[in-house]
């Protein structure tokens, strides 16, 4: 099993930065990808990026070059570090890890980030 936990959201205005964290427990080793995922009010979920375990990235293209993922191996806990944010990244911020070796696949329950002046 493994556990994740989200934290770092809150209030923002329109510019400013936050920085999410997931810290995970359990078997964090065997965790293949890491994902960020959000979702608005009234839309579906969708992925923000991901983070694989060698450290390759990729992003959606509404945040390229604002939204910047990294990891902690020694604090097992994964970052999303979210600059020049706009009223439309208001959404609740979901951390997700996939086991490939079982098909598992978690969720955390998620961190509200709100982008407003």
């Amino acid at each position: 099993q493994v556990q994740l936990v989200e934290s770092g959201g809150g209030l923002v205005q329109p510019g400013g930065s936050l920085r999410l964290s997931c810290a995970a427990s359990g078997s964090i080793s065997t965790i293949a990808r890491w994902s960020w995922y959000r979702q608005a009010p009234g839309k579906e979920r969708e992925l923000v990026g991901r983070i694989t375990s060698s450290g390759f990235t990729n992003y959606v293209q509404s945040v390229k070059g604002r939204f910047t993922i990294s990891r902690d191996n020694a604090k097992n806990t994964v970052y999303l570090q979210m600059n020049s944010l706009k009223p439309e990244d208001t959404a609740v911020y979901y951390c997700n890890a996939d086991r490939f070796d079982v098909g598992m696949n978690y969720w955390g329950k998620g961190t509200l980030v709100t982008v407003s002046s």
